[in-house]
Formats: C-alpha cells, sequence, structure tokens
C-alpha cells in the first residue's frame, strides 16, 4: 500500500532512504534545512568499508581519548563539558569499550557493510549512474612495527569473517603503488574495500530522486512535531506545516535534537572530521589510511582527497587549523614528495558525524513512536553503510521481511 513519506535529512541516508521508498511506490517528501551541497555526506572519503568492523567504541579507545585530549592535533578529541547528553553518551560509550562488544558488533558491521557495497553497484547499474566506483581495495601504511603488528591482528580477524586481507611488504607496497614514493614499513590490504567520489553519487541521486517525483523542500528547519497517541501527525517547519503517514529522521546529528520532541532518548555527540582536497597530480592510485595519523587518503575522480580527525566537541562548523595542518603534515610524512599548499589548507572543509555510543547505527523504529523510523548514528561508517540503511528503512515502512536483522540496530537498545 502507498503511503506518504517524509524524510528528514538530506544527506546520504536521507537520498537512500528516498530512493528504495519511491522504488516500493510510496509518495516521498525530504525536508533539509540546508541546500544539500555540503556536510558530512560530501567531505568524507568515500571509502566502502567492511574491512571498518571494529566500532570506534573499543578497548583502549576512551584511555587514549584521555591522553589526547590535551594534544590539539590528536586523531581523536574529546572535549569535556558539562552537558547531560554528553555525560550520558560518554558513560555509555565507556560501557562499551570492551572485546565481548567488538566480538558481537564486528559481524554485524561486515554484513551491513557488504550488502551496501552490493547495492551501490545495483544502483550504478540499473539507474545508468556514471559516479565513481573502483574496487582497488584499501592499504594500512604503517611506520612502526607495533602499529604493523596491531593492523595485520586486524586483517586477521577480517579473513576470520571471510574478508579479502592480507599483509604486504615495503616492496609490495611499491610495486602496487609505482608512482609516488611511501615512507612506510609495510601495510595491512584490505581487497575486499572500494571506493567512490561522494560529490558524484549525491548530484545523480539528487537528480534521480527529482526526476521520479521525490519532493524536496530545502532549507527548511523542523521546528515542532505535533504527536498524538504515539504517532506523528504533522511536523512544523520555518516556513510550513506538513502531514504525512509515516516518517523517517535521517538527520545525522541533529536527530538527537529533534528526537527529544518525541520524548526519545536517542544518545548521539557529533564527530567532526576534516577533508584537504588537492587537484595537483600525486601518483596515489590506491586508497590508503595512515595508520599512526589515523588520515585517509583517497583517489578521487580528478583529485586527491586527504580526510581525518573525530572531534567530538559539540555541533559546530568551526575550523580548527592546527587539525588540517596535522593531516597534510601527516599527508608529507608518509607521501615525502607531497606537500599541501597553504591554499589547499585554506579551502579545508568539515563534516559532523553522528556517533553512537557503541558504534552502531540506530535504524528502525521505537517503542514509543508507532509511524517513525530512525536511520541515525552512523559515525564514520554513513557512506559505508548508506544503500543498505536506505534499503532496511524502506522495508521497515512497507511492511516487508527486513534484508538483515535489525536487533544490532535497534533505536531502544540498552547500552
Amino acid at each position: 500500500m502507498s503511503k506518504k513519506v517524509i524524510v528528514i535529512g538530506g544527506g546520504i541516508i536521507g537520498l537512500c532512504s528516498a530512493y528504495y521508498l519511491q522504488k516500493e511506490g510510496h509518495q516521498v517528501t525530504i525536508v533539509d534545512q540546508s541546500n544539500l551541497d555540503g556536510g558530512a555526506s560530501y567531505v568524507n572519503a568515500g571509502y566502502l568499508s567492511p574491512s571498518h568492523i571494529i566500532p570506534l567504541s573499543a578497548p583502549g579507545v576512551m584511555k587514549k581519548g584521555l591522553k589526547w585530549m590535551f594534544n590539539a592535533s590528536s586523531p581523536l578529541y574529546i572535549k569535556p563539558r558539562l552537558d547531560l547528553d554528553f555525560i550520558k553518551w560518554t558513560w555509555a560509550f565507556n560501557k562499551s569499550c570492551n572485546a565481548k562488544h567488538v566480538s558481537k558488533s564486528a559481524p554485524v558491521i561486515r554484513d551491513i557493510s557488504v550488502f551496501s557495497q552490493e547495492l551501490y553497484e545495483d544502483i550504478k547499474r540499473d539507474e545508468n549512474f556514471t559516479f565513481q566506483y573502483e574496487k582497488k581495495g584499501l592499504l594500512m601504511l604503517c611506520q612502526t612495527e607495533k602499529m604493523l603488528e596491531e593492523e595485520l591482528k586486524m586483517a586477521n580477524l577480517a579473513q576470520s569473517l571471510g574478508l579479502e586481507a592480507k599483509e604486504v611488504t615495503k616492496e609490495e607496497i611499491k610495486q602496487l603503488e609505482p608512482n609516488v614514493e611511501i615512507n612506510a614499513i609495510g601495510a595491512a590490504y584490505f581487497k575486499c574495500d572500494h571506493h567512490t567520489t561522494p560529490q558524484e553519487f549525491m548530484t545523480e541521486m539528487k537528480a534521480y530522486l527529482k526526476e521520479v517525483g521525490v519532493t524536496f523542500f530545502i532549507n527548511e528547519q523542523v521546528k515542532d512535531i505535533d504527536v498524538k497517541n504515539e504517532k506523528i501527525y504533522t511536523i512544523h517547519t520555518n516556513k510550513q506545516k506538513i502531514s504525512a503517514d509515516e516518517f523517517v529522521l535521517a538527520a545525522g546529528t541533529w536527530s538527537s535534537i529533534l528526537s527529544k520532541k518525541l520524548g526519545l532518548k536517542i544518545l548521539l555527540q557529533a564527530g567532526k572530521g576534516y577533508r584537504i582536497n588537492t587537484e595537483k597530480p600525486t601518483g596515489i592510485t590506491i586508497p590508503a589510511i595512515l595508520a599512526e595519523a589515523k588520515a585517509a587518503v583517497t583517489p578521487m575522480h580528478g583529485f586527491t582527497r586527504f580526510a581525518g580527525t573525530m572531534e567530538i566537541a559539540g555541533i559546530n562548523d568551526t575550523i580548527n587549523e592546527v587539525r588540517v595542518d596535522a593531516i597534510a603534515n601527516a599527508v608529507t610524512r608518509f607521501y615525502p614528495n607531497i606537500k599541501l599548499t597553504q591554499e589547499e589548507k585554506t579551502q579545508a572543509a568539515c563534516g559532523l558525524r553522528p556517533v553512537s555510543p557503541d558504534g552502531l547505527p540506530y535504524i528502525g523504529k521505537s517503542d514509543k513512536c508507532k509511524n517513525l523510523t530512525i536511520a541515525a548514528g552512523h559515525a564514520m561508517m554513513g557512506w559505508s553503510m548508506a544503500t543498505a540503511t536506505g534499503k532496511l528503512v524502506s522495508e521497515i515502512i512497507s511492511e516487508q521481511k527486513p534484508s538483515l536483522e535489525l536487533t544490532p540496530y535497534h533505536p531502544d537498545r540498552k547500552f
């Protein structure tokens, strides 16, 4: 049965939800507070990475976060503040930083990421999209024996979960990347990973959705929500009132703010990430993560992108030049012949990733609101999990059997 569905949020998760909902014959409207031309969906590293099977909340991360709290250029920065939501999130995050949680989460992350890869390929084929989609794997470049040992443990775990990964020596790195000098003693090579150029996919998907009749209300902020008998009836934006049968909350970091209007307790924190682009030829052909620096490198369509940091410091879009410099300096440490210019660093951009305490997204209906489907909290994996999330949202609203077991993603799960 066709339903009228409002998707709150026009990022990658919102667009993919709209895509699959309209395929099922629903009337879809997307509401977003921005121009739909910036944010995490546009500045991410473009990875489709089943290899990222370890959630952010892993053993030792909180200890590292406390250590790095006093280092302005650290890869992870958690700004302490007297805010109840932040305190609750930190408590839940710390509880999740254990081996048992990692063991339970790894196959869950693998399944949704692999499913997403398949769906990206289906979309490209079915809609004749032309966005960059390449299967060149991902190199975890290491400069120290300690880090290499850690990454090889990760590769072994990935192999045990059926993912293609292996060790490569310094000489083999040179064979894989003959046109760029790389300062690394070795790497873990995850052949299972793919990459894209985010702007291309977003542009093609928006154009497609408009063509098939999806309505877009941009620069409209949701101000209030009418609820009766545990059902949403109307949302109020700064411009109008809109009614629907079903609602999808895919507003990224802002999802936690909107959920409060419904009496829901979705724990989310904004995790800011940065990107620097260079259009100069770099010789890089395979995506890489600079392991010690936690910086990402992606050869995109017409440029190379360098991205990184996880800055949990509230909702803001301030560019921290120290963090931008840290990414640029890491690039030169690993690629001695690549030096990013001041102009390139000045044009750096940032995006806010919605981080749940346990590193798993919220996908599904809360028991407290019958016609709301939540799709948020994907942290660094939003791009990797987007198409599968959209498919699951459509299956939930269409009352179909979900393609994946939804229990691990339940919005009401306990931490």
